[in-house]
């Protein structure tokens, strides 16, 4: 594998870092802010927000450049954001810093899916995104649980700031290792756009936020689950993290393996996650048999992203920059969209379990999202196994016997 994907994985690792270790920073820094943690919980609400709004509209600012340039624009953009977060005097800069280092990571994230997929043969693309994207379950099992204990130790500005070093090693090493890109295509905005009119799009689109609604559904509750349910001391439950972590990254490895079938690939990791999450109901009341649970979904909830972002660049070629881009909007769409359902049954009195069987139901969903979309495929090709069939025959008729149609066991291929 080239070295550049290394590079791209080093730059997600850090993207990955400044995403979910506020989280464990929420209490320091709301502390320091003087708001309330109900307050600080939008420090993580405004990074999300940035990617939503950031990865479409940077990335049509972008069109017209180099995608090497546009990553090491976005590389900058991030380093600045996580300075500024380091910087913020008070609560509202501390706002306008998260929603700032947001902005890049989408289209970081796309950009850098379209550029490894051209770095490699067609066979390997999916090991090849699965490697770049590596670098998220890696910030769960090293980046936040070292960023939280050394803001915890010495300032939660401190973390920001190393945050935003791993950000510049990233752009040195991106600038060293990553070929030269060729020059952007001619192209509009218009036919950037024509990409959204395209059902299979936004079926793709619908899988994420509905199937990993169902991860999210289930994470954000996953403390006051294991520690008040499972049992487990909250030092405990921060290992138990770091394992889910280890799950998302057998995960990420093994969903690239099976990338080149990608609808196959989703529904079978969709309906495993399912399994997983509904598995909770059972399992939550044993320390060990949580543990494999929580391993086990986070292999699942990973194994399918992979194959996300190979369907979104095979199902928009014209605008490979922008569907890839837009898939992390549609990520931290369903991260929202998750968490706040799961607080809705929580607070209905369902239980802190009640989350894991929503997501289950969730996760199920996007199967279905992806199955349509597959049944889309094969009539789509019924159609045009159809249509040249005719043609064929009605040219037979028109001159006579001597041209033969297509046996119509080319049906039997699709």
């Amino acid at each position: 594998m080239p070295l550049a994907l290394l590079a791209l994985a080093l730059a997600t690792f850090g993207a990955g870092t400044a995403e979910f270790v506020m989280i464990g920073l929420l209490p320091e820094t709301a502390s320091d802010m003087n708001v309330p943690i109900s307050d600080a919980g939008n420090y993580i609400s405004l990074y999300s927000l940035g990617v939503v709004v950031g990865a479409p509209l940077l990335t049509v600012v972008g069109l017209r450049i180099r995608r090497k340039a546009i990553l090491l624009a976005m590389t900058g953009l991030f380093i600045i954001g996580n300075v500024a977060s380091a910087l913020a005097p008070n609560h509202h800069l501390l706002l306008a810093a998260r929603f700032l280092a947001g902005m890049p990571h989408g289209v970081f994230f796309g950009i850098g899916a379209v550029v490894a997929a051209g770095l490699v043969t067609p066979e390997k693309r999916g090991r090849a995104l699965s490697l770049v994207l590596l670098g998220v379950p890696v910030a769960n099992i090293v980046g936040s649980p070292l960023g939280t204990l050394l803001g915890q130790s010495v300032g939660w500005r401190w973390t920001f700031m190393v945050v935003a070093s791993i950000g510049l090693l990233g752009l040195v090493a991106l600038a060293l290792l990553v070929p030269r890109q060729p020059g952007p295509n001619k192209v509009s905005l218009r036919g950037e756009l024509c990409v959204f009119k395209r059902p299979q799009v936004w079926l793709a689109y619908a899988v994420v936020v509905f199937g990993f609604a169902g991860t999210s559904s289930f994470y954000t509750y996953i403390q006051p689950l294991v520690t008040e349910v499972s049992g487990y001391t909250p030092t405990a439950a921060t290992a138990l993290l770091s394992l889910a972590g280890a799950g998302m990254t057998v995960g990420t490895m093994l969903g690239g393996r099976f990338a080149n079938w990608p609808l196959r690939t989703i529904c079978c990791a969709l309906v495993t996650l399912a399994g997983s999450l509904a598995l909770v109901m059972v399992t939550a009341q044993s320390t060990v048999l949580m543990a494999a649970n929580v391993f086990l979904t986070g292999v699942a909830g990973m194994a399918a992203i992979p194959s996300i972002q190979a369907r979104i660049l095979d199902q928009s070629r014209e605008a490979p920059e922008l569907g890839s881009a837009s898939v992390q909007s549609a990520f931290n769409i369903a991260n929202s969209l998750g968490a706040s359902l799961g607080g809705v049954v929580i607070a209905a009195g369902f239980g802190l379990t009640s989350p894991s069987w929503l997501g289950a139901l969730l996760a199920l969903t996007g199967a279905a999202f992806g199955l349509l979309s597959g049944l889309l495929d094969r009539n789509s090709r019924t159609w045009k196994v159809t249509t040249t069939w005719e043609r064929a025959e009605t040219k037979a008729l028109r001159h006579g016997p001597s041209v033969r149609p297509v046996p119509r066991l080319a049906h039997l291929a699709v």
